[in-house]
């Protein structure tokens, strides 16, 4: 891991009727900027198909150079993240990824309103659950190149499922902590960091 280059482009999806206006995103961009200037940042508004989230984003990062591009992914952002790094061979960090969506959201069919846009409404269709069984890569090529980090307080995911999803991984397992990592300028973002840009 320590003679990967430097992230040079960095991509950030958002999880679940969220957004690029989430709290981790913010805190991520801000750092970034600050302390890799010249690194290229995309946090897009990924839309409710699977499908057409995935293909937004190959399609957008698909002049980026896999060897110093990474990707952060939280929650089913996670487990999109997971189906980038298989597909490009990047560096992933996953943030209490979703490893089972297909399952979970199957309970989460029709209108739905955005976390952060209130007056935002989308329909989450049935097609979309075998979209997202379609993504689902299976076992790691690189496993050594996935970090994830998994809160046992998790109140939406079972820590274990997300553990047990990536063996080979490195993980770092929180104890407590909720879904959203609340405390992840403080306890995790430089782990986040020094993952994708080791020393």
């Amino acid at each position: 891991m320590n003679s990967a280059p430097h992230i040079t482009h960095l991509l950030y999806l958002h999880g679940f009727r969220s957004s690029p206006q989430s709290t981790k995103a913010r805190l991520m961009a801000q750092h970034v900027a600050r302390q890799y200037p010249i690194t290229t940042w995309w946090c897009p508004q990924l839309p409710p198909s699977p499908k057409a989230a995935i293909d937004l984003v190959m399609s957008g990062i698909a002049g980026w150079p896999r060897e110093s591009m990474g990707v952060v992914g939280s929650s089913l952002g996670g487990f999109y993240a997971t189906c980038v790094a298989q597909k490009t061979g990047c560096r992933a960090v996953l943030l209490n990824p979703a490893v089972h969506p297909a399952r979970d959201l199957a309970n989460y069919i029709g209108e739905q309103v955005a976390w952060h846009h209130p007056n935002a409404h989308f329909y989450f269709r049935p097609e979309y659950i075998d979209e997202l069984r379609a993504l689902d890569v299976g076992p790691l090529t690189h496993p050594e190149r996935v970090f994830a980090v998994i809160a046992k307080g998790d109140e939406v995911l079972d820590w274990r499922e997300m553990s047990g999803r990536y063996p080979g991984s490195p993980q770092k397992i929180v104890e407590g902590e909720d879904h959203a990592l609340s405390d992840f300028e403080r306890r995790h973002l430089g782990d986040v960091l020094a993952f994708l840009n080791p020393s």
